[in-house]
């Protein structure tokens, strides 16, 4: 089973390792690939929704459309 604090640093380390290879692709040096990495989790982050509607458990005949 993947723990959470595994799951946070493999999605780090994909959006890493795309922002490395887009910036090799455009011939970029000298960027700090780990902070763009960090500010674009934190934006996707913001983007969370706060709720996900019901549970299953919480459907009743007249909410569950």
């Amino acid at each position: 089973m993947v723990m959470a604090n595994e799951g946070v640093a493999s999605h780090r380390e994909s959006i890493t390792t795309a922002i490395g290879a887009e910036l090799q692709r455009q011939g970029v040096d000298g960027v700090d690939i780990a902070a763009l990495a960090e500010a674009v989790e934190s934006a996707i982050a913001a983007h969370v929704p706060v709720s996900e509607g019901r549970h299953p458990d919480e459907l009743n005949a007249t909410n569950d459309d």
